[in-house]
């Protein structure tokens, strides 16, 4: 569920984007938080229905991780694409194909009536995802200039943070009163008013360019990312060593190539190389895989273990995770403003490690003890470390590549902050599967993890950003 925050650099996308201001301000604005609510409502809603859809569809722990990773995985695999087909063909055809193709997505979940099915959904929705995302920042972007850009940017990030915040909640309260197919239903009114307001008022701009899309590198992209899941979801659900080295193997030989095809490009890749020119943008990219790593398995991990161990309601455990988007959302704008007088490099090492001392106190939450003492304090000292985070990783990003590049570079940590989440959903088979005290003690083990990997994360900072470069630009 870390794609229920908005990632950090997908602000930066939109600020990175040049134009006039549109006749129809407040409809486009509307428009555009509509349709990524869409994704962050959605990503926050369907981790506390997991284990009634398990019972529901009489699915395992390994299948219900792909409920979660047939999103993630094309969101992240395409999500470059996604933006480069807005300029090549049109960004609001771009972002009205991907909110109608969302809702039938939607309608396709809520009616399914085997798990294949549903996954089939779910995989429709993160590749329609990948489409509407950018392109409402693209259109958000180049429909403001100057202090209105600003307003619009801070509300739409506003009202993902709301979004996030509020949706494991509203989520929890429809599985409990409803059904988990009404998760689904509710991005229908959304999507509705996506397309009303976008077919009435959004622009149609695009940036003229009539190159190729780079569709063989999006699919060793997705083949690649595809293998990693699969294997890493086969080896931790089952330990079929066997079954999943093979198929992990594969998955890199595609990365391989994909990296070789992205060479020969050049400047026409989905993710061209030359991004990777300092050592900054590569730390910052190690950063952002093993922090929305650790975030995504806490918001997977959590509200099961809640439900499952501590006989929650899907209602409680959604309200249980509140106070984190809460914090996050009230204390990144301060952060951003230190980030921004003494450079993100400390912030970036320091909020890292603030996250992986809330993981390690995680280690030891007991689902059947009281939320406020055993649950709530990890939470908040991750929270804190997320915001000390967050904002400056936006700036540090766009600072550490040449003006050419800031609009991918912003896409492309907004792609690996999703894989990291892919990824860690994918090794928690070993977590999910187990019931009782060894689903806690599992939890446990995974929280562990979860701290080394963010701990990571802040000494890939220490070591690789440059902090006068950072803090000159």
């Amino acid at each position: 569920m870390a794609q229920a925050i908005p990632a950090p650099c997908e602000k930066a996308q939109a600020e990175g984007r040049q134009g006039v201001e549109t006749p129809h301000a407040t409809a486009v604005l509307t428009a555009t938080i509509f349709a990524s609510s869409l994704a962050f409502v959605d990503g926050s809603v369907v981790n506390v229905a997991l284990p009634t859809m398990g019972r529901s569809l009489g699915a395992g722990a390994a299948a219900m991780q792909w409920v979660v990773n047939a999103y993630l995985l094309p969101l992240s695999a395409l999500l470059l694409l996604g933006g480069a087909a807005g300029d090549r063909f049109g960004r609001r055809r771009m972002f009205l194909a991907g909110v109608a193709v969302f809702a039938a997505a939607s309608t396709l979940c809520a009616v399914a009536q085997s798990l294949g099915w549903l996954i089939a959904g779910r995989v429709i929705q993160g590749a329609s995802s990948a489409l509407l995302m950018p392109n409402s920042l693209a259109i958000l972007g180049s429909s403001f200039e100057g202090d209105a850009r600003g307003r619009a940017i801070g509300t739409w990030a506003a009202a993902g943070a709301a979004a996030g915040a509020i949706g494991p909640l509203v989520g929890g309260a429809l599985v409990d009163w409803v059904s988990w197919r009404a998760i689904f239903l509710i991005n229908l009114p959304l999507a509705a008013g996506a397309l009303w307001l976008g077919a009435r008022y959004v622009p149609d701009k695009r940036n003229g360019d009539t190159g190729a899309l780079d569709w063989l590198g999006a699919g060793l992209a997705t083949a690649g990312l595809a293998g990693l899941t699969w294997g890493l979801t086969v080896l931790s659900g089952h330990l079929k060593v066997a079954g999943g080295v093979p198929v992990i193997a594969g998955g890199l030989v595609a990365l391989g190539l994909f990296v070789a095809v992205e060479r020969k490009r050049k400047n026409r890749a989905m993710m061209p190389l030359a991004l990777f020119a300092t050592s900054s943008f590569i730390g910052l990219s190690i950063l952002t895989l093993l922090l929305y790593g650790a975030l995504g398995g806490l918001f997977v991990v959590v509200p099961f273990m809640l439900i499952e161990a501590g006989h929650y309601s899907a209602t409680q455990a959604g309200a249980a995770l509140l106070p984190l988007p809460i914090l996050l959302a009230t204390a990144s704008r301060f952060m951003g403003q230190v980030a921004t007088r003494i450079g993100p490099r400390w912030p970036l090492t320091i909020g890292p490690l603030i996250v992986a001392a809330g993981f390690a106190l995680g280690s030891r939450m007991d689902p059947a003890a009281s939320y406020w003492t055993s649950i709530l304090p990890p939470l908040l000292i991750i929270a804190i470390g997320m915001a000390g985070a967050v904002a400056p990783l936006t700036t540090a990003v766009m600072a550490s590549v040449d003006s050419q590049h800031v609009g991918t570079a912003n896409g492309a940590n907004s792609a690996l902050a999703r894989t990291g989440g892919l990824l860690a959903t994918a090794l928690l088979g070993a977590v999910l599967s187990q019931s009782g005290d060894a689903l806690v003690k599992a939890a446990s083990i995974a929280s562990l993890v979860a701290a080394a990997m963010a701990a990571g994360a802040g000494i890939a900072a220490l070591i690789l950003l440059e902090g006068q470069r950072l803090k000159a630009r």
